[in-house]
């Protein structure tokens, strides 16, 4: 993994990919439980996965994001007033824009879909993701915690993160940077924008990954002292999409083109 450099150098390099203007990081890293924040904060079974690619393979540095994504036809059952296909249709798109925006993002060498729809790891798939069956079958954190496994045995100097798949106004340059800091803290998370969930979970190369997603998750991960990523401009990294309110936030800071599209 290359170094995380300085503040300076991490926005530099967000701020070649963003569509949403440049982002101004925190001044310091603190270290475990520290929290970055600034008081203007104003997407039948899947694709088969690829065989192991060696640790010295040209994508092997970096990070692996690993984003776990249900079978549709249960997926956004909150999203009330769509019906079954228009709402499976939504859920899609948005997991597509989600994938697109990571994989533009520097720092991300592979991002890991773990799902058991097909429809899910074909779509998926074809924009670049690697895409694996959820063997578990336990729930989220153990499907997160195969998915970043699965990148530890074939690429062991990598950070880990697990990132929602439902944030379709995400940019690239948000994630970017978050990963930058990440990488300086060791264990990272970013809360989602109700202040109380997680979008993102990040554990940097040795150190145990632990992700604790669920409601309530942001006490959790607090508590097991991740440091808190709660910065600036990271509107769309934070506005996850579960209900018509969650989608009108998100369409506010400006959807991604396949959720665009899937609204009509």
């Amino acid at each position: 993994m290359e170094s995380p450099g300085s503040r300076a150098d991490a926005v530099a390099r967000a701020d070649e990919v963003s569509r949403s203007g440049p982002i101004s990081p925190p001044d310091a890293v603190s270290g475990a439980n520290a929290v970055f924040s600034n008081n203007d904060v104003s997407s039948p079974g899947p694709a088969s996965p690829p065989g192991p690619v060696p640790p010295d393979s040209p994508g092997a540095p970096g990070w692996s994001l690993v984003i776990p994504v249900k079978v549709l036809a249960r997926a956004k059952s909150r999203l009330t007033g769509l019906a079954g296909a228009a709402r499976a249709e939504l859920a899609l798109a948005m997991a597509a824009d989600t994938v697109a925006a990571a994989l533009a993002a520097p720092l991300v060498s592979t991002v890991i879909v773990v799902t058991d729809d097909q429809v899910v790891g074909a779509e998926l798939g074809g924009l670049g993701a690697v895409v694996i069956e959820d063997q578990p079958a336990a729930g989220l954190n153990p499907a997160l915690i195969f998915g970043a496994g699965y990148s530890d045995e074939r690429w062991p100097g990598r950070g880990r993160a697990a990132m929602a798949g439902d944030l379709p106004a995400m940019r690239p340059a948000e994630l970017a940077l978050v990963l930058e800091l990440a990488a300086a803290a060791g264990e990272a998370f970013v809360p989602d924008a109700a202040g109380t969930g997680t979008t993102l979970y990040a554990a940097g190369p040795g150190v145990a990954f632990r992700p604790a997603f669920g409601p309530g998750s942001r006490d959790r991960h607090l508590a097991a002292g991740a440091a808190e990523l709660d910065l600036p401009d990271l509107r769309g990294l934070r506005q996850d999409v579960d209900t018509p309110g969650d989608l009108e936030l998100a369409a506010g800071i400006g959807l991604g083109p396949r959720t665009s599209a899937a609204l009509g």
